[in-house]
């Protein structure tokens, strides 16, 4: 009732006032906005945490376990999760006894929670480890590119940043080598280029 009244008495102050009608729009769109923000998250109230909103879900906890919501708070994947990360590509990482597997946006689990550790998607593909050591999946769970690498990281412009025999090079899409692996440590690729590192000096190389 208080957001009624706060909106008509904004209503008639502008009308009262002889301000341009583009004018009186904008600030009367912003004053209800204003006063109805605190109600629009009354349902935020029922979670120990909410995420900011980047997608159609978004991660919600409560007593240490996490799901996902709607805009509107309903619940779409239930708190069943030990952990999860954000939604990448219509897929979001999810943690359950201790393994990490893959859930689509309706909530079912798409890959199996079988990984050490898993990353989300990029480029088609994500990143996971299995007793210690890490390859790609695809989408549908299939192994892309084997897991033989001693370390690796998430694919940035077609590119991933990966380590074998203690040095790192870079792999395509279809997880060929095509920066040899001579680098003692590598960034991901950001603007075309990634800085990498060899006999202790830091380097720019393109792809």
């Amino acid at each position: 009732m208080s957001t009624v009244i706060g909106y008509f008495l904004v209503s008639v102050y502008l009308l009262q006032n002889k301000l341009p009608v583009m004018k009186k729009i904008l600030i009367t769109i912003a004053a209800l906005c204003i006063m109805t923000a605190p109600f629009a998250q009354q349902w935020a109230k029922q979670f120990d945490f909410v995420d900011d909103f980047s997608g159609e879900l978004e991660r919600v906890s409560k007593d240490g376990k996490k799901g996902f919501v709607d805009k509107n708070g309903k619940i779409i994947v239930p708190l069943i999760y030990q952990d999860a990360l954000r939604f990448e590509e219509g897929m979001a990482t999810v943690q359950k006894n201790g393994k990490w597997g893959f859930i689509d946006s309706v909530g079912n689990l798409a890959v199996p929670a079988v990984y050490s550790d898993a990353y989300a998607f990029s480029n088609g593909l994500a990143l996971v480890s299995k007793e210690g050591r890490y390859g790609f999946i695809k989408r549908c769970g299939n192994i892309a590119i084997p897991i033989q690498f001693e370390n690796a990281l998430a694919y940035t412009e077609g590119f991933a940043a990966v380590q074998k025999k203690g040095k790192w090079g870079f792999l395509n899409n279809e997880g060929n080598e095509v920066i040899a692996a001579r680098y003692d440590y590598a960034h991901s690729f950001e603007g075309g280029y990634a800085k990498v590192l060899k006999q202790g000096r830091w380097i720019i190389v393109d792809k």
